[in-house]
Order: C-alpha cells, then structure tokens, then sequence
C-alpha cells in the first residue's frame, strides 16, 4: 500500500502550532478523527499514549513517527504535520521535533510496519525532508510525497503515473545486503535506504534485505546472490549465513550501514570469503574477538529474558495471593492459589540459567553446541560433582552458568574440527551420535571439576560472614547487601541468602532478624536501581533494554534480583559495581535504623509484618537513587 494512497488535503496541518508533546499528539488525533476513519477518538488516543509510554516515537532530524494499532480504526490512515516551532518530544539527538506523521492502523494485520518501514525509507532522503517543510500548502505537500515514494518504489507505482518519475538502476557490480536491528525497526531499515541510496550515488548497484519486526522484506534470491560480487551483513543480531557460502561477507553492526554506507560497499567485494560447510561454521570475518563474544553473550541473554520476566512476574502474583500469618517460613505457598502460580514461576526461572548457557554454547557451535550447554549449566545450578553427581547445596550459579556455556561452545566447536578429519562414512553418525554422547560427557567432566571450586569459595564467605558477628552490623549490612548484587544468584549471593535465613531460625516466634531484612534490601536494589535508571537515563540503554527495565520495578519490590541478570550480562563493568554500591548502602542505612524482618522473602508483600518499615523504605529509596546516579555516570550514551 501506497503512503499517499492514505493521505489526503484535510489530514495535513502546515504551519501548526502545538504547546507540548500531548498538545501535538492532540493535533494529529483530531486529524485522524475529522477524516471518519476513526471510530472513538479518545480509544485511538489511549493507545497512542500507550505506545509512546514505551519508548519515544521521535527520530533525528526533527521528525517523529507516532502509531498505534486499535480496534477503533476502521481503515488505515495517515496524517501529517509541521508545526511552526517544534516541542520535545523525546528525541535521541535531544533536539525538538517539528514534523510528524501519524499512522493509525486496525488490529488485524502488521500493516502499520509496513507503512512505517515505507516512511523510514522516505525520511532517510534529506531532499525530500527539505521539500516537505518547504511545501506551501497540503496539496504541493502530497505531491512531495508522491514524486518520492513513485522514484523509491517503483513496484508500487500505478501504471498511469509518468514513467519518468521512476529511476533506473544503476548499473556496475551488484552488492547485496541484509540489515537488521534487535527491535527490527528503525535502524534496519535506515541502514537499508543509506546502502541504497549511496549506491546509486557512486554508480554501484546495492539490494537490501531487509529482516524487521513484520518479517524479511526484499528478499535475496539465490540467483542474485549466485552472481553478486559482495555481501554486507548490516546487523546487531544473529542472521542465517549458510546461502552465502563461498561469497565475500563483511559483517559489521547496523550503525554502520548508516553511517559508513560508501566505505561498506566498496569493501565488499574484497572481504574474506565466508564458508559454511554442513554445520561446521568458519568465520573469516573482521570482527573482533571482543564482538564476538559480546554477540554470543547476547544471543544466551535474549533467549534466557522470557524466562525471567514470565516466571518472575508469576512468582510475585504467588507472593502478592499468599497470607504471611499463616507460616513465614513458607511464604508464597500458603494458599492453594500462591502455591499454583509460586510453581509455575518457579518452573520458569529453574530453566533461566541453562537456557542461558545453552544459547551462549549455540551461538558458538551452532546445534551441536545447544544440549551440550544446556546440560552444563543445569550442572551449574544443581552443584553436581565428582563425589556428589546428583548435586549439593552449594550452586554455581550465574557465573557458573556463564562459564558452562562459553566452555562448552568452543568445547564443541574444537570437537567439530576434530571430527572433520574423520572418514565421510562417518558423517551421519557425529549429529546423531558422536557429538551429543562426547560432548556430554566433556561438559559433566568440566562442570564436576569447576564446581567444587565455586563450592569452596562459596563456603568460605558463609564462614567469613559468621566470623563477623556482632563486631559491626552496619559493615555486616554492607557485606551481606554488596553480596547479593555481586552475582545476582551465583555463591556470592546464595551465601549471602542462605546466612540471612539461617538467622531465623534463632530467633523468637514473630520476631524478626536484621540480618534478613539487610539481605533482602540487597536483593531488591539492583532491578529498582536499573528499572530507575532506564527511566531517567534513557540514553545509556537499548530500545530493549528501557522495555524490559520497566518490568524490573516489579521484580525488585518482590526481591528477585534476577530480573537484573540480562544488565548485569551485557555490560558487567558498569552495571555491577553500581549495584554493589546501592546494595550497600542500603544494607548499612537497613542495620543503622534497626529494621528486622520475620519473613525469607516477600518483598514489599512481607512489609506490613516488619520491624520499623519506614526506615526500611528510607533505606531501600536511597541505595536504589545511588545505584541508579551511578549507572547513569558510569554507562556509556546509546547510539
């Protein structure tokens, strides 16, 4: 569908005028509503809101894309603006946006990715930018639109419109090229349009795959890339590269193909030649070791997310149906409602760690490498060693888990290498046979003996703890609270946890123990510090990561530390000594105002049973806003 075929004279507003955000959303409601294509202007608005609420629609260069699905849009629409001063509205160059476009779309379909995709192709033009906001009235504003879009689509364009309009390819080597962004939206298809359009430029002709949120668009065909010189994979996540044997690949990320669109196609034709021999994947590419691994860290973390936000979240509903006074020991499993959804959650987040390592060990080896990880960082989780296979108290954890996955990967990947120098009669017994019993058996012996060692230190920091006693409770409360954000699940903060509730059991019916009440404080300011900090330092983060920073407000007022994990993975540097830093001092504000807590854990659920409960919000407010200072000075601005 055509972007001017949506459009018309009464849904575009030149020389507007619009006070804030809202005032300029306002602006383009009543637009759409005017038009008859919405049912309820005030539903459409909602989910505008809504949408915004998620991560600002703005782009560079003063431009804004607002959209929404809803059931009150009774055929797809656009309208458009420019308003006489711009308004923030949220903009990553923190500039004010002037023009907009509004796209209003019904439930059923992706069609406004589509349009989306359409106008993020257009606006990458600088020319056709320039002569919208020179347009003088509605009619010469369509007629903009419709010049450019004939000359950028050309498969599109009715068979009356003048030929003229539509430019030929260039002609020259053909490049091809896939782009692709996380969130599969913006960025892919900005890194498409500068490819092509400095392709044309310099007289090289470039087609671009596009992988976005709606699916693959433009889709390489096995013939043109039989026949093309280069291949540019734009692209900050995986993407499949088994058609591209034998061709020049040059990976970089998807900023690239924004920034650097003539340099990436000229380089193509002279990069390393890419092979992918059965599963057996060797890479020849230029990225660097550092990129490497990042990549295979996040393709573990990406997958392992789920896990954490669908059990945690059902862990909470567990915590917030319960009833503490019928046993705090048991808390969350009291009631046959707590007890159904604390199980389910809990089943959930057993599978986080080993969907972890699994991933990790996948992105390195391919399939080979996925059971091989899964099983080492389940042996991570249950403790298992030589003396004890069925597993022992003391968990490897997170760390363990990280450790199980890159291990096994490149485990697996040497494996493979081996096994190509075996006879081809034995080809289709190393997927089905060789790999899967060998591997299993070299990640349980690694797992067994790395273990032990996790074991070891993790017992010696229990017996450092008990050896602190009463000698000072508010270092005490730092070390214990620093603990649980040092490994967010590993023995660092199993030892921490398992000390906090052994204190319970000294304690009298119904009395509490601020040991507990330290440790849970510092379970709970890691998620509330990076929930905050996503919030007020949007620029540090990811469009991913402000999503799922909102759901970890949640995970941290139940005390489940693990929904900081994902942060703490990408960028360990930065995010874990600022959660160390709030922890602690939360911890020690906790010890200071004498707060004790009956409970092993709850979160804000187990307050009302909790000795001096306003000291320990003062206390947990304040490590949570110098955790989050400290992010926002620590971590580096997003692209």
């Amino acid at each position: 569908m055509r972007i001017i075929d949506l459009l018309s004279p009464e849904k575009i507003a030149l020389g507007a005028s619009a006070a804030d955000k809202e005032g300029a959303i306002d602006l383009l409601v009543d637009l759409q509503s005017k038009s008859g294509c919405l049912t309820d202007r005030e539903t459409y608005k909602q989910a505008i809101l809504a949408r915004e609420s998620q991560t600002s629609t703005a782009i560079e260069m003063g431009i804004a894309v607002p959209h929404a699905k809803s059931a009150c849009v009774k055929s797809p629409s656009l309208a458009a603006c420019i308003l006489k001063e711009g308004v923030d509205y949220g903009a990553m160059d923190g500039q004010p946006s002037d023009l907009f476009f509004m796209i209003a779309a019904p439930m059923d379909g992706d069609l406004h990715l589509e349009i989306l995709s359409h106008l993020m192709v257009l606006l990458m033009d600088f020319n056709f930018v320039s002569e919208l906001r020179a347009a003088s009235d509605p009619k010469t504003f369509m007629e903009v639109i419709d010049k450019y879009e004939a000359a950028k689509f050309p498969e599109e364009v009715p068979a009356e419109t003048p030929a003229s309009v539509v430019e030929t390819p260039a002609a020259g080597p053909r490049i091809l090229a896939v782009t692709a962004c996380p969130t599969g939206i913006a960025h892919t298809y900005m890194a498409a349009e500068a490819l092509e359009k400095k392709g044309k430029e310099i007289g090289i002709s470039v087609k671009v795959e596009t992988q976005g949120s709606g699916g693959a668009k433009n889709i390489l065909t096995q013939a043109e890339i039989d026949t093309c010189d280069g291949i540019i994979i734009a692209a900050d996540k995986e993407v499949d590269l088994a058609r591209f044997n034998g061709k020049p690949v040059l990976r970089v990320p998807v900023s690239d193909g924004i920034h650097k669109p003539e340099e990436l196609i000229r380089q193509a034709p002279n990069a390393p030649i890419y092979h992918h021999a059965g599963q057996v994947v060797q890479e020849t590419s230029n990225e660097s070791l550092g990129r490497k691994l990042y990549k295979q860290l996040m393709n573990g973390v990406s997958h392992m997310l789920p896990f954490v936000i669908g059990g945690g979240i059902l862990i909470a509903l567990a915590f917030l149906l319960d009833d503490a006074s019928i046993d705090y020991a048991n808390f969350g499993t009291n009631t046959p409602i707590a007890a159904w959804f604390k199980n389910i959650g809990g089943v959930a987040f057993n599978f986080m760690l080993p969907i972890l390592a699994g991933y990790i060990a996948m992105s390195i080896a391919d399939r080979p490498g996925l059971m091989v990880g899964f099983v080492g960082g389940a042996l991570a989780v249950s403790g298992a060693t030589f003396a004890s296979p069925s597993g022992t108290s003391v968990s490897a954890g997170f760390l363990g888990a990280l450790i199980a996955g890159f291990a096994g990967g490149y485990l697996m990947l040497g494996m493979r290498k081996v096994c190509d120098k075996l006879p081809r009669a034995l080809e289709g017994l190393k997927p089905i046979l060789i790999y899967p019993v060998v591997g299993l058996l070299i990640i349980g012996l690694f797992m067994c003996l790395i273990n032990p060692i996790v074991g070891a230190i993790n017992t010696a920091l229990y017996s450092g703890l008990e050896a602190m006693g009463e000698g000072s409770k508010i270092v005490l409360g730092i070390v214990l609270a620093g603990m649980m954000a040092v490994d967010m699940g590993g023995p660092f903060n199993k030892a921490a946890y398992v000390f906090g509730t052994s204190t319970l059991a000294t304690m009298a019916a119904g009395q509490g123990s601020d040991i507990m009440a330290a440790v849970m404080i510092g379970g709970m300011v890691p998620p509330i510090a990076i929930a905050l900090a996503t919030t007020f330092f949007r620029n540090r983060f990811t469009e991913d990561e402000r999503k799922s920073g909102v759901v970890n407000y949640i995970m941290g007022l139940c005390f489940i530390t693990e929904g900081a994990i994902p942060f703490a993975a990408s960028d360990p540097l930065r995010v874990l000594p600022a959660c160390i830093v709030g922890s602690g001092v939360a911890g020690a504000l906790s010890m200071a105002f004498g707060c004790a807590l009956p409970a092993p854990h709850g979160g804000i659920f187990v307050f009302p049973v909790m000795t001096n409960i306003l000291g320990y919000v003062v206390a947990l407010v304040v490590g949570s806003l110098v955790g989050m200072i400290l992010l926002g000075l620590l971590k580096k601005k997003k692209a």
